[in-house]
């Protein structure tokens, strides 16, 4: 049953309960991620799956080969991952992708005799071509979104070798941030009987939810492949967080050969417990298929019973509570990972983002992996989820706009099918910055593309990212209009950057909202994408207006590629700046070694940035944060990248500045913030209105500096920064020292470099880290937080960035201990213990 759409004048709601698809009866979602082999650029064509591989190495999946230390083959040297002379250059990070094979063995059993036998791929970047035993099935062009074969007609007889082989070919400029190449999320293998629930066909509302009751509707789609009916029943049975029956229903049908059959029915839940972002509750639906009275099929999802609403008049309503969309937008890579989608690696990235006060996530600018989506769910994480960056009009010569044509409809039912049921996900975009979106092909494009979610799902509303910049494009706004008409909420990309010099706008183009909101009511917007010195006023304008449900920053964590647009550049003093898009556009020239974007709040190890801790303020999670400028060098001057903040960082360690002037700065909510070093009161400035900023000018001294914020003469807040010793020690911090043996299971380790006292020195920027490990795991990757230390993430060794690293190990199948060891010259020794299990 699909809901039917309400609107009225002021209002546009949609009320729904959601299953996120973990289908864990036996033949169903086994993961297939072990025991592939994969070469690089070694074989082409069909035959592929018949060549040699003995020379071929061993990887588990997900696996992305781009972030890998590959043998250079003209010198015989391993190299890499990074490379000045990429195609890509700074705009994939300086990777390289090219073309990748890989190949799978294996036999079925007697209890996959007579069954059905389906792969499915959560993901691979990009055109993927797939084999079974030689017999072609099929090509994959978008690197984003899930796909499936069936393997039945081509398998070898049981006990009989089967070999499944994987083209993946990411050629050519494709694309405009950092995409990773191969299968870089999970792989499934379903064995089912004829006839079973279908792929992706079990969908989960709720038209009525209350505190003391909720109607849960669910219509399951029953496939089947033979040639034969019977007679079926189908029992539907909803579980309670706490493991109790809460709800049954049962029908019985005959089937028709060959065909689709859908039940649908409704279950009342009495006094639910509802999915709300601090409390994310699941229940589960389990799907029993039987016949002659025999199980032959049985799907079970987990779910959370909720109901969202948009209003131009009350906001985002969640279970009828307002929420303010506290929004970040991520690209979905995971640092030293790269792409690699890792169970583990997608749900820290979801407890750091929530860690750091996000309520909701913007999955640019393609849809997320399985695993993202489940970590949200668990955790009560919103998402809008995006299905392209681009249309027809390419944005790079060989990306997704070649195919858009021929698979633009899949890969909406794709996104749509999969993700429809996961609780977290309360918006679907059909694009983002579309070149023509003010054009008429655009407008007939943007009605397709919503139509076909809409067909798909009811229970959400459909939006898209609008980009109406000085320079970006020549049309003017009113060419827009037919593009927002096909949408049910309006996001603008920087609509409210009237602080920001980058963003050049008459007042009419900077205060859109008013003016849209005047001429259309009942409509509600989002800020799709802001830059961080715009936090305040995008979160106090949405705090004002009900129309404006919120903003998602530009960006919520670090990623790879785009290099350069966060991190501010020094110039002459002498030297005018241009101003306006000319300005922009100097921060898209990346400099070779820097390889990451630096936009985020969180770096690419995950640990906070500046702009974190200004929003931290802005969102009224801190009071007060006090962060200190990096000094300039004699006749310099600093430009803050756009998408970026001032060189500051929570430090009052500056080796060499003795005596020198600061620059600090106090973010605090109040109206003036006093400052004092070494007890003695030093400073005293107001907070000017609209603002949250004090800055001061303050000698160095070692010691410790604190300011205080007041409201009037009540002291709202109080932060200190105190002098750290030299560099004594290393300190290892696992994230969790106790994991699940098994390559979907991480663990995360801090480096810190620290003083006597235990301290971290924020000044160790060049300490270089070794790194032994011993027992039932491998290093996975190290990382830090630097933007231009382009040095393999592989290796045994690496810097830290304001004292501290990263490293990720990965267990193996065996239950035991991990013995991480950390060295450096001139320091004491640290290790870790972490144990599997």
């Amino acid at each position: 049953m699909i809901m039917k759409k309400i609107f009225t004048s002021a209002l546009l709601a949609w009320c729904a309960v959601f299953a996120n698809a973990q289908n864990n009866a036996a033949g169903r979602n086994k993961l297939f991620n072990d025991n592939w082999l994969f070469t690089k650029d070694s074989a082409s064509g069909a035959e592929a799956s018949m060549y040699d591989d003995t020379k071929w190495r061993a990887v588990t999946l997900p696996h992305d080969w781009s972030i890998e230390d590959l043998p250079n083959q003209s010198v015989g040297t391993v190299e890499g991952p990074f490379d000045k002379n990429s195609l890509g250059k700074g705009a994939t990070g300086f990777t390289d992708g090219g073309t990748g094979w890989y190949r799978k063995k294996f036999t079925t059993d007697k209890a996959s005799d007579g069954k059905q036998v389906s792969i499915e791929f959560d993901g691979v970047y990009m055109n993927a071509d797939i084999w079974l035993n030689g017999h072609h099935l099929g090509n994959h062009p978008y690197g984003y979104t899930a796909f499936s074969y069936d393997l039945t007609q081509y398998l070898n007889p049981v006990g009989q070798v089967n070999i499944l082989a994987v083209r993946v070919r990411n050629e050519g400029k494709n694309s405009r941030w950092y995409s990773g190449s191969g299968i870089y999320r999970n792989v499934w293998l379903n064995v089912t009987n004829k006839i079973h629930v279908a792929h992706w066909g079990t969908y989960i509302t709720t038209p009525e939810v209350s505190a003391n009751n909720a109607a849960v509707i669910i219509t399951t789609s029953l496939t089947n492949e033979s040639t034969a009916g019977k007679k079926i029943s189908v029992t539907t049975t909803i579980i309670s967080p706490a493991g109790t029956v809460v709800g049954k229903r049962a029908a019985a049908y005959e089937t028709l050969s060959s065909g689709i059959l859908t039940d649908s029915g409704k279950i009342n839940i009495v006094k639910p417990v509802l999915w709300f972002i601090e409390k994310p509750v699941l229940y589960k639906a389990v799907v029993k298929v039987e016949a002659d009275g025999k199980l032959i099929d049985q799907s079970e999802q987990l779910f959370g019973i909720r109901s969202i609403e948009f209003s131009s008049t009350k906001g985002f309503l969640l279970n009828g509570k307002r929420v303010i969309l506290k929004g970040g937008c991520i690209h979905h890579d995971n640092g030293p990972l790269g792409s690699a989608a890792i169970d583990r690696a997608e749900e820290r990235k979801v407890e750091l983002l929530k860690k750091a006060g996000y309520n909701a996530i913007r999955c640019s600018h393609n849809p997320p992996s399985t695993a993202f989506l489940n970590a949200c769910d668990k955790l009560g994480m919103l998402v809008l989820d995006e299905a392209f960056d681009m249309w027809r009009l390419a944005k790079n010569p060989q990306d997704y706009h070649q195919y858009f044509d021929t698979s633009w409809q899949k890969d909406i039912d794709a996104m749509v099918l999969r993700d429809r049921n996961h609780p977290s996900v309360i918006m679907w975009s059909i694009g983002n910055e579309i070149f023509e979106a003010p054009d008429s092909a655009g407008y007939s494009i943007g009605a397709q593309l919503a139509g076909e979610v809409r067909r798909l799902d009811l229970t959400r509303p459909v939006t898209t990212a609008i980009a109406f910049l000085p320079g970006y494009t020549k049309k003017p706004w009113q060419d827009f209009q037919p593009q927002l008409a096909n949408v049910d909420i309006d996001g603008y990309n920087y609509f409210l950057e009237g602080r920001s010099h980058f963003f050049v706008r008459d007042s009419a183009t900077a205060h859109r909202f008013d003016e849209e909101h005047s001429l259309h009511p009942q409509k509600t917007f989002i800020v799709t994408e802001y830059t961080p010195e715009s936090a305040l006023e995008n979160y106090e304008r949405s705090f004002k207006s009900t129309y404006l449900l919120g903003a998602f920053k530009w960006t919520a964590m670090d990623y790879i590629g785009e290099a350069n647009i966060g991190s501010p550049r020094l110039f002459p003093q002498s030297r005018i700046l241009p101003d306006g898009l000319a300005r922009m556009a100097q921060f898209y020239l990346a400099q070779w070694p820097v390889y990451n974007s630096y936009c985020g709040d969180l770096d690419l190890v995950g640990d906070k940035k500046n702009a974190s801790y200004y929003q931290d303020v802005v969102w009224n999670k801190s009071p007060i944060e006090i962060l200190v400028h990096k000094p300039l060098p004699d006749g310099m001057r600093e430009a803050s990248a756009p998408w970026g903040f001032p060189d500051e960082i929570k430090s009052w360690s500056w080796p060499g500045q003795g005596g020198k002037k600061m620059q600090v700065q106090v973010y605090a909510r109040g109206t003036r913030v006093a400052l004092e070093l070494n007890g003695k009161r030093i400073a005293e400035e107001n907070i000017p209105p609209g603002t949250i900023t004090a800055t001061f000018e303050v000698e160095y001294q070692p010691g410790t500096l604190t300011a205080e914020s007041y409201d009037g003469e009540k002291l709202t807040g109080s932060a200190s920064l105190t002098t750290t010793g030299k560099a004594a020690a290393i300190r290892l911090v696992a994230d969790r020292n106790n994991i699940k043996a098994g390559a979907t299971d991480l663990s995360f380790v801090k480096v810190e470099i620290v003083d006597a006292n235990g301290n971290v020195v924020p000044y160790a920027d060049d300490v270089e880290v070794s790194y032994s490990i011993a027992g039932a795991g491998i290093i996975a990757g190290v990382g830090n937080g630097r933007m231009d230390d382009a040095s393999s993430f592989q290796q045994n060794h690496k810097k830290v960035f304001h004292g501290k690293g990263l490293v990720v190990i990965r267990p193996n199948d065996k239950k035991g201990t991990i013995t991480l060891k950390a060295m450096s010259n001139g320091l004491m020794p640290s290790q870790v213990t972490i144990t599997t299990h």
